[in-house]
């Protein structure tokens, strides 16, 4: 059996599958890691509309000459959707006071709403939360959108530019333990907010710069991600101990720990998407 993805043939080696639907579980985990979203199947040439999916199925694989898969790609259907949103928040901006509490019902079963509730779970509660007369404000809902929206059309550019805010987060992080001893209880908190903030925004650049095709080493991507799941521990045990007031601690894993751990994978994903990057056509 050919396989093949938006026309063009897949290098994919069949193992053990007998049947349509094993080769479909194998496919999208494939098309998940690499930013895809299934949208239309043909099989032999035909159609499948969502009506025969369960009967077509069941075929064996040795009776299938040719599979067809048709995709979008997540950070294309994200951009736009995007734009729906910033329009959406426009829309919510221009109505008048006692029209407001009624836009929520109607936003949550659009084709934008649906979409980031499931691949932007965080973006869709901010929105629920802003069009449900909540505290998160239409300014504050704005800026976080359009700051995904960048992080999706320019994911180089915007992981370029945070480099000078990421050493002097760093820098400040260093410096929490004597803010602590000093009684600076309000610059401490806002040095770990900013830090767990950063550390958010680099996962979602790596994410996008991943699925986009802009970091080409797989085997370094895939330390990369390996490096991400074990500073989770290393940001947990730094919350902590922060919570707890304990300055010994909270200096050794800021110092020694977590800023330095944060800059490497920074300038792992920076290095490693540079080609990526020339490919794209991208500065």
């Amino acid at each position: 059996m050919i396989i093949k993805i938006n026309d063009k043939p897949l290098d994919f080696s069949l193992d053990n599958e007998k049947t349509l639907a094993e080769v479909f579980t194998s496919l999208e985990q494939w098309l998940s890691n690499s930013g895809h979203r299934l949208s239309e199947i043909f099989v032999d040439g035909q159609a499948v509309t969502a009506g025969m999916v369960e009967e077509v199925f069941k075929k064996e694989v040795k009776s299938i000459k040719e599979l067809n898969v048709n995709t979008n790609a997540i950070a294309e259907l994200a951009a736009s959707s995007l734009q729906s949103l910033i329009k959406d928040i426009d829309e919510y901006e221009s109505l008048k006071f006692d029209e407001k509490p009624k836009f929520f019902d109607n936003w949550k079963n659009s084709a934008q709403a649906l979409f980031i509730m499931q691949e932007m779970p965080d973006l869709y509660s901010y929105f629920k939360n802003t069009f449900s007369n909540g505290d998160v404000s239409v300014l504050t809902l704005r800026s976080v959108t359009e700051e995904i929206q960048r992080e999706i059309n320019e994911p180089v550019k915007e992981l370029t530019k945070i480099e000078p805010i990421l050493n002097e987060i760093c820098e400040k992080l260093i410096n929490l333990p004597l803010d602590i001893q000093t009684g600076k209880d309000l610059s401490a908190a806002q040095t770990i907010q900013l830090f767990a903030a950063l550390t958010e925004k680099i996962i979602r650049l790596f994410y996008q710069l991943s699925t986009q095709g802009y970091i080409v080493q797989i085997e370094e991507a895939k330390k990369i991600a390996e490096g991400f799941s074990n500073f989770k521990n290393i940001l947990t045990e730094l919350l902590e101990s922060y919570e707890k007031h304990d300055i010994i601690i909270v200096g050794d894993v800021a110092e020694y720990e977590a800023a330095p751990k944060l800059k490497e994978l920074y300038l792992s994903i920076l290095n490693n998407c540079r080609e990526g990057a020339k490919t794209q056509g991208e500065e």
